[in-house]
């Protein structure tokens, strides 16, 4: 594809973008990786390495995967060529909060700004994960084709990535219970009573229990209630949701934001291996613009 913009957007995997919305917008992504049955793949935004639905699949089977931040070599490749073309360099990053991906983004641009020092080269800590990371740097895509400059892009995602809302539930509590989200009581008992989690990405980029619900369908119902309470009216013609192989329940949520808020476009995605390895199949969620996270 040719370059028509002076700058380059770039993100990594954790954004859960698909690959025709990557295409669509001029979006380079870089892949976190994973590891499942002893074998390391990429998490690239088209799934060329494993199908989404067999790494689900493996995590039902009772497989553990691990997942790896993007290196600091993996950003010098990445941005360096566009330096070279003349181009300058927007990094829209994973949270801080769950990754050391923004700071591998950080160590290299510090690097390349001493070798390049006429090119400008911004790093941003969205904050945000899986696709409230995407919606971020969808937006930041959209002002970029308006025609603003880099340093209003970058201003703009500053000053909007504490509007994006996460909400989002899980099927299975013993992903959250061995990344220490929950504890094993917790997750027991849960179990038993088919208790499922509403959570959500906080502030400062960690991920927050903020309430519960009993059953999926309640849970599900949680997801658009807090829509409702958070939004900012006329701000979400599009909102995004991601699952974890459970397409149909996505769906459910697709018509409850439709029927309730009006939402004219709504995109779904599968939540990628690298977020998935720590929620477990059966995730939920769901992204918008409020008033707060």
């Amino acid at each position: 594809m040719s370059q028509p913009y002076d700058f380059t957007i770039l993100t990594d995997s954790s954004a859960d973008l698909g690959e025709d919305l990557v295409r669509e917008m001029d979006i380079q992504v870089l892949p976190l990786s994973f590891t499942i049955q002893d074998k390391t793949y990429h998490n690239y935004p088209d799934n060329r390495e494993l199908d989404p639905h067999v790494f689900y699949q493996m995590l039902r089977e009772g497989q553990t995967a691990t997942t790896a931040a993007v290196n600091v070599e993996q950003y010098l490749q990445a941005m360096e060529p566009e330096l070279q073309a003349g181009r300058d360099v927007l990094v829209l990053a994973f949270s801080s909060g769950l990754s050391a991906t923004y700071n591998s983004s950080s160590v290299a641009a510090d690097e390349l700004r001493e070798k390049y020092p006429d090119r400008k080269i911004y790093t941003v800590d969205t904050l945000c994960a899986s696709l409230g990371q995407g919606l971020l740097v969808w937006m930041a895509a959209k002002e970029r084709a308006a025609g603003k400059t880099i340093d209003e892009v970058r201003d703009w995602a500053v000053g909007h990535k504490m509007s994006i809302c996460h909400q989002f539930t899980v099927d299975d509590l013993h992903f959250l219970k061995r990344g220490g989200r929950i504890s094993s009581t917790t997750a027991f008992v849960g179990s038993m009573l088919q208790i499922k989690p509403v959570l959500h990405v906080d502030d400062e980029g960690h991920l927050i229990n903020v309430g519960k619900a009993r059953g999926r369908k309640s849970s599900i119902q949680a997801l658009a209630d807090k829509m409702g309470q958070l939004q900012i009216p006329g701000e979400n013609d599009t909102v995004f949701i991601c699952h974890g192989d459970c397409i149909e329940d996505a769906k459910y949520l697709e018509s409850l934001v439709k029927e309730r808020y009006g939402v004219k476009n709504v995109l779904i995605y599968y939540t990628g291996a690298v977020i998935a390895s720590h929620s477990g199949p059966g995730t939920l969620a769901l992204f918008f613009i409020g008033e707060h996270r």
